[in-house]
C-alpha cells in the first residue's frame, strides 16, 4: 500500500490535489492498483504519518525521542588518530597489562585537554570520550591508585622509550639542539634528596622546587627531559645532558644553544674538546667589558641597531646583536626599577622612628633596593640622627642607556659555518622555543604535583614531556598548513563537537555528532582534519 497525489484542473483555474491511499494487486492481466480510502481531508501532518508508515518507517512521537550519551568528542578524536599515526600504541606494547596502557594514555590526553589531578580525572573525564579513545571500558572508573601502578611502569623503561621517541621523529640525525631550564615548585616539602630550595623562574624562592632540563629541535620538537635537584646550579646541567645526548641518541655533530646561565668556562671547554659547536648568550657585564676594549669606529657603529656587530677579540668569536624594541624595553625596564626604588627610599626616610638604628635602616634599604633590583643605580647613606640620603650615579645610568637594546652572543663556530645572521637566527629560535615551552607548561599544568615518592614525581613529568611530545609533533604538521595558535587551545576548542546516541522510544537508533558551526569546519579542513569527522563512531 501506499500514498498517490493526483492532480485535477478545473476550468476556474485552480488545480485541487487529492490524497489516496490506493493497493496494489497482481491479476492475470497483469499488476493492478485500487483506491482503499481517500484521506485528502486529514490534516496534512497526519497525511505524512500515515505515507511514511506505508512506506515501512517506525514512527514515535517527539517526546519520545532523546540524545542518550552525549559525550565531548572532537580534541580526543584528534589526539586518537595522532596516537595512531605516531605509532605510540607500539612504543607502549611492553608496558604492564592493556588496562594500565590505556591509563596512561588516558593521563596522557587528559594533560592536553583538561589537566587536572590524578584523583579527580575520574569525575572530570564524566561526559567526554576519553575511555573509548583509550581502548578503556566505557564504565572505567580511572581509580588513582590504579593510575599510579600504571605510572610505576614507566620504572626502568623510560631510557628505551625516550630513544623510540627520537627515532620516529628524527630519522635523520639532529644539527641543531636547544637547551632549556625551568623549575616547578611544591606546596609542601615534596620529596627527599629531590625537591629542594633553588633559584626558582616561577619567582617562588619561598618553595622547594624540581628543575626540568628540556633540549629540543629548532621547531620545539622535544629530544628528551631530565628531573634534576632543586638546587642544582645552571653551570652543572650541561655536560650531564651532553653525555645523555651522545650515549643514549648518538648526537656526536651538533650545535648546541643555550642561556647565559650555562655558559660557565668549564662548559665551554668542555663543549670545544668535544668537537661540538654552540651558540649562547653571554652577561651584561661581559658586554660592557668588551665594548669597554672596542675600537673608536665600532663603538660607533653600536649606535645603528638595526645591524650585527661581529667582533674577534682574543681569539674568540662574539656577535652583537639587538633592535630598537629591545632598546625600548630596555630602557622602561631601567625607568621602572628606578622609580619604584625612589617611592620605596622615599617612604624609609619618611617613617617616623622611637629609637635610630643606623645599621638596622643601612641593611633594610640594600635589602630593599636588592629585592627591587635597583641596588647598582644608587648610593646611600644613613646620618647618625637617622637621616637617609641617597642619590643616582648618573653614570652609570647613562653609560648602561647607551647599551640599552644590545646582547653579546658568543660562538665557537666559523663565519663560514655559521655566518653572523644564522648565529642570530640560532639564538632567536631559542628564545621561540622558550616562549613555546612557557607557555605549554602553563597548559600542560605540571603543577601543581600531588605525589611524594620521587620515582612518581618524576614519572608524572615524563607523562607530561609525552603530551609535550605529542602536541609539539601536530604543531610541527599544522605550522605549514598556516594554523599558528596553541594545540592544545585548539583541541580543547575541538572538544565542543560532542558525540551521542539517538534513542527513539526504548530502542537506541544510531549514533550522532553535532552540527559543527561553519568556521569550526574550515578549521578543521585548514587543519586536514575534514575527513575525521565525516562520520561518527559506534558509541
Amino acid at each position: 500500500m501506499f500514498v498517490q497525489i493526483t492532480k485535477s484542473a478545473r476550468k476556474n483555474g485552480k488545480t485541487y490535489r487529492s490524497y489516496l491511499v490506493r493497493e496494489s494487486f497482481r491479476t492475470p492481466q497483469g499488476p493492478r492498483s485500487r483506491t482503499v480510502c481517500n484521506i485528502t481531508d486529514l490534516p496534512p501532518l497526519t497525511r505524512d504519518l500515515i505515507a511514511a508508515s506505508l512506506q515501512g518507517q517506525n514512527l514515535v512521537p517527539t517526546e519520545q525521542c532523546q540524545l542518550d550519551a552525549a559525550l565531548d568528542y572532537g580534541g580526543l578524536a584528534v589526539l586518537r588518530d595522532a596516537w595512531s599515526r605516531f605509532h605510540l600504541d607500539e612504543l607502549f606494547a611492553g608496558l604492564g597489562t592493556p588496562r594500565q596502557r590505556g591509563l596512561l594514555q588516558a593521563v596522557i590526553f587528559s594533560r592536553l585537554l583538561f589537566p587536572c589531578p590524578k584523583l579527580s580525572l575520574a569525575q572530570t573525564a564524566q561526559g567526554t570520550w576519553l575511555a573509548h579513545a583509550c581502548g578503556l571500558d566505557p564504565e572505567e572508573s580511572f581509580d588513582e591508585d590504579d593510575i599510579y601502578y600504571a605510572m610505576d611502569q614507566l620504572n626502568g623503561q623510560w631510557v628505551n622509550l625516550e630513544k623510540q621517541l627520537y627515532a620516529r621523529a628524527f630519522p635523520q640525525a639532529v644539527r641543531l639542539v636547544l637547551y632549556d631550564l625551568t623549575s616547578v615548585y611544591f606546596e609542601g616539602k615534596g620529596p627527599e634528596r629531590l625537591a629542594e630550595y633553588g633559584h626558582s623562574r616561577d619567582h617562588r624562592a619561598d618553595r622547594p622546587q624540581i628543575i626540568l632540563a628540556v633540549a629540543t629541535d629548532t621547531q620545539g620538537l622535544p629530544l628528551h627531559v631530565a628531573v634534576l635537584r632543586g638546587n642544582r646550579n645552571d653551570t652543572q646541567t650541561l655536560q650531564g645532558l651532553l653525555h645523555t645526548l651522545r650515549r643514549r641518541f648518538g648526537i656526536t655533530e651538533a650545535t648546541f644553544v643555550f642561556d647565559g646561565g650555562m655558559s660557565s668556562r668549564i662548559n665551554l671547554e668542555a663543549m670545544d674538546q668535544a668537537g661540538l659547536g654552540y651558540v649562547t648568550r653571554l652577561s651584561a657585564a661581559t658586554l660592557q667589558a668588551l665594548t669597554a676594549e672596542l675600537g673608536l669606529e665600532e663603538q660607533l657603529e653600536l649606535g645603528d641597531r638595526q645591524n650585527l656587530l661581529e667582533v674577534t677579540h682574543a681569539g674568540k668569536r662574539y656577535v652583537i646583536a639587538g633592535g630598537p624594541w629591545r632598546q625600548q624595553r630596555d630602557r622602561e625596564r631601567r625607568q621602572s626599577r628606578l622609580d619604584k626604588a625612589e617611592a620605596e627610599l622615599k617612604r624609609l626616610a619618611a617613617r617616623k622612628r622611637k629609637r635610630v638604628d643606623v645599621q638596622k635602616l643601612a641593611s633594610q634599604v640594600g635589602r630593599t633596593l636588592q629585592r627591587l633590583k635597583a641596588h647598582k643605580y644608587f648610593t646611600y647613606r644613613v646620618e647618625a640622627d637617622g637621616q637617609l640620603h641617597w642619590e643616582r650615579k648618573a653614570d652609570l645610568i647613562e653609560q648602561e642607556a647607551q647599551q640599552d637594546g644590545w646582547y653579546l652572543l658568543h660562538t665557537n663556530q666559523s663565519v663560514e659555518a655559521c655566518p653572523a645572521a644564522q648565529v642570530l637566527g640560532h639564538y632567536k629560535g631559542l628564545l621561540d622555543v622558550e616562549e613555546a615551552f612557557c607557555e605549554l607548561k602553563s597548559y600542560l599544568e605540571v603543577r601543581p604535583v600531588h605525589h611524594r615518592r620521587p620515582d612518581r614525581v618524576v614519572n608524572h613529568v615524563r607523562l607530561c614531556f609525552l603530551a609535550y611530545w605529542l602536541s609539539a609533533r601536530l604543531g610541527s604538521e599544522w605550522r605549514p598548513r598556516g594554523v599558528k595558535e596553541e594545540v592544545p587551545r585548539i583541541l580543547r576548542q575541538l572538544q565542543t563537537i560532542r558525540l551521542g546516541r539517538l534513542q527513539m522510544g526504548q530502542r537506541v537508533h544510531r549514533t550522532l555528532m553535532t552540527q559543527i558551526p561553519k568556521h569550526m569546519n574550515q578549521q578543521l579542513q585548514r587543519l586536514g582534519l575534514a575527513g575525521l569527522f565525516a562520520a561518527p563512531p559506534e558509541l
